[in-house]
């Protein structure tokens, strides 16, 4: 899969945050209405990724900084925003891949801790962030106080290997 690097209102990304939005209605019966803006996902701010396979879009995924506006955020975090990848492409690792690089870049850019929250509906997602050394946190975000709703955070460390 190759990653780029686009703004959050490109083509390819609006299409795939749709399909994630679509996701979200069949997985909760409606979409995520958490407010987000192209504009906190434009560098040095935050970063949206794009991944291809063959030239067409079938994953992507962002984070943006945030403050600590909440008990449990931190200065110097990034929040992990629409994560998502097609179903004809899953199940090849590309979604552990996208993760690393939004962390990498995230750490590059001087965050120090990855924070997300996603759903009991998404076992996948919970197993990816579980297995890839996110531990449980308290929540956060318009989905805080939600039953169902499980928030997640990891220490970044920038990577000294080229």
């Amino acid at each position: 899969m190759e990653l780029r690097v686009v703004a959050f209102d490109h083509p390819d990304a609006q299409e795939l945050t749709e399909q994630v939005q679509q996701e979200y209605v069949v997985r909760y019966g409606g979409t995520d209405a958490t407010p987000m803006r192209s504009a906190e996902f434009a560098p040095p701010l935050g970063l949206f990724l794009v991944g291809y396979l063959d030239g067409r879009p079938v994953g992507c995924g962002g984070w943006r900084t945030v403050s600590a506006q909440e008990p449990v955020l931190r200065d110097g975090d990034a929040e992990l925003k629409r994560m998502y990848v097609a179903p004809t492409a899953r199940g090849h690792g590309h979604a552990r891949r996208l993760l690393a690089e939004l962390e990498r870049t995230a750490a590059t850019a001087g965050l120090t801790r990855m924070v997300l929250e996603t759903g009991i509906r998404q076992p996948e997602a919970i197993s990816l962030y579980r297995s890839c050394d996110y531990a449980p946190i308290s929540g956060f975000g318009l989905h805080k106080d939600a039953p169902g709703s499980r928030c997640f955070a990891k220490p970044l460390v920038v990577s000294m290997s080229a």
